[in-house]
């Protein structure tokens, strides 16, 4: 019995080095799956046809044509926030910066590069040229609108978008260098020539309820001198049924060919929780919320519009191989300046099963370890 009770107190010892070793095997199995999905995933250089080059093209001088017309005007840049001096950067605290946000995904999106990106959304959305694109944008990402509109023109599609005041931190968060004033410049300087279909305040409820009452007012002030047409409707669905009038009786064509989401504002995202399975990039969502938690992307979906949506910035950066907060901002359509990984590669898939089948077998092997009755541990130490 003495032999026994002293085999039961080495016992416990024993079993937690195995279950070191289990773990630390499990850690080597990892790296080495890691750095053979890297070697062997395919990564698809996408082409640089002359769409891409003219939109990045595009792109480049809307935001050297913001930095100039701020050193010109005085409006401030921070250098440390925006060290790339593109103008398109605001700061953290803000009147109407209603949500947080994060300043590497904002600036990451001023890479021109991102307008050859939407052409190839576009596109792989099935645009062409003669076509009629909807754009909803909200203040949080200036940039992409200016990508968004920068692929329009390359393409020689007609874009038809609303405009919502209310921004994240670290968009134009400016009340008095908005998204509307940024716009007026760069239709000023010929970058543009469409105007907005409509604009709203944005932000809590899509009417600026979250926005001091003296800050609100100045932006009514503004858009109302803008001579746009002025969305204020609190009620979501009233809100995008009076959207859908606007993209649709401005269309040129007989259809939307896609829908575009800048930001996350209320009117385009709705109420549903359904919203969040949006994935960054093109999407063709097959679920469909009741209409009145409905915002336009899934009124959109729910009429059969591709949607591109351009919200989680550091997935879409990782998905096609863009440089995530780059400095200085790369030249238009560069080497590696666009490259999509694939997953798809039956080699990734080769390399995943044997991991998870390995894997697997480690933990099973650690549990049964782990609930084996005494008596028969015992017997397996004497043995």
């Amino acid at each position: 019995m003495k032999f026994f009770r002293e085999k039961r107190l080495y016992f416990p010892e024993l079993q937690d080095k195995k279950i070191q070793w289990l773990i630390i095997i499990a850690g080597i199995i990892s790296i080495i799956a890691f750095l053979s999905a890297k070697i062997f995933t395919t990564e698809y250089a996408l082409s640089h046809s002359d769409t891409k080059v003219s939109a990045s093209q595009i792109m480049k001088n809307a935001i050297s044509t913001i930095s100039a017309y701020c050193d010109s005007t005085g409006i401030p840049i921070n250098l440390t926030g925006d060290p790339n001096r593109t103008g398109l950067i605001g700061s953290e605290i803000s009147p109407i910066a209603t949500t947080l946000g994060n300043l590497e995904a904002k600036r990451t999106t001023t890479n021109p590069n991102f307008a050859a990106l939407l052409v190839q959304l576009l596109e792989e959305s099935g645009v062409v040229s003669g076509d009629t694109i909807a754009i909803g944008c909200s203040a949080s990402f200036p940039a992409l609108m200016i990508a968004t509109l920068a692929a329009a023109q390359a393409m020689d599609v007609h874009p038809i978008f609303i405009v919502s005041l209310g921004t994240s931190s670290f968009g134009t968060t400016n009340p008095d260098f908005n998204l509307l004033h940024i716009y007026k410049v760069l239709r000023q300087n010929n970058i543009f020539a469409v105007s907005p279909a409509a604009i709203s305040l944005g932000g809590d409820l899509d009417i600026g309820r979250d926005f001091e009452r003296e800050i609100k007012e100045r932006l009514i002030q503004q858009i109302r001198n803008s001579g746009y047409p002025f969305i204020y409707e609190p009620n979501l669905e009233k809100n995008v049924a009076t959207r859908m009038n606007f993209f649709e009786g401005n269309s040129s064509t007989s259809r939307i060919a896609a829908f575009v989401n800048i930001g996350g504002s209320y009117a385009n995202i709705g109420t549903s929780e359904l919203a969040l399975k949006i994935k960054p990039g093109l999407n063709r969502p097959n679920f469909i919320p009741p209409r009145a938690a409905r915002g336009v992307v899934l009124e959109m979906a729910a009429r059969g519009v591709p949607i591109i949506h351009l919200l989680y910035i550091k997935g879409l950066a990782l998905k096609y191989g863009l440089p995530w907060d780059p400095i200085p901002l790369p030249e238009p359509v560069g080497p590696g300046s666009i490259a999509r990984k694939s997953n798809n590669d039956i080699r990734f898939w080769v390399i995943a099963s044997i991991y998870f089948a390995i894997l697997i077998g480690l933990v099973g092997y650690g549990v049964r370890l782990n609930f084996l009755p005494t008596d028969r541990c015992n017997q397996r130490i004497l043995s």
